[in-house]
């Protein structure tokens, strides 16, 4: 069995808050995630990754950051459906960062196609870490963890940047 390419999106926004959506229709306390998504054939990573945050949130206005070093995987638990079990054992992620430089989430998040998600918010990471579906949790640990240092840089500059 092999993974699945795959793209992970990390969005921050200017108060250094990570963007998570809620999967439609869920109502659980693991329904949220950052934006992630398939890798089209000869489709680079980057290229994946701007995309599918606009199919998934509406959002183009980004300014990239970061991309992890390293791919991470996780393997699908026995409760996602078969059909897309018998083709995959998980998911290969590359992770990027990017910051929010939109004037209007809400605006970008309503016009959407992909309806994948019903709602939004901007969170601390301990939210994210406690509100990811337990399979993804290693991942977005990994994740965290890589980003943490550029994120903390990004925040720096951020503060010391005087206001326009």
């Amino acid at each position: 069995m092999t993974y699945r390419l795959n793209v992970g999106i990390m969005l921050i926004n200017n108060n250094h808050k990570i963007f998570v959506a809620s999967r439609k229709g869920q109502t659980d306390s693991y329904r949220w995630q950052m934006p992630q998504g398939g890798i089209d054939e000869n489709e680079n990573p980057f290229d994946a990754a701007k995309r599918e945050l606009f199919e998934e949130t509406g959002i183009r206005e980004i300014s990239y950051i970061s991309q992890t070093k390293n791919w991470y995987t996780y393997d699908f638990p026995d409760w996602i459906p078969e059909e897309k079990r018998k083709k995959w054992s998980g998911q290969k992620q590359k992770w990027f960062l990017f910051l929010y430089t939109g004037l209007n989430i809400q605006k970008d998040f309503s016009s959407r196609q992909d309806m994948e998600f019903d709602d939004f918010q901007w969170v601390e990471k301990d939210f994210l870490i406690n509100h990811i579906v337990p399979f993804k949790k290693n991942v977005y640990l990994q994740v965290l963890d890589e980003f943490e240092s550029i994120i903390t840089k990004k925040k720096h500059f951020l503060e010391i940047t005087p206001a326009e």
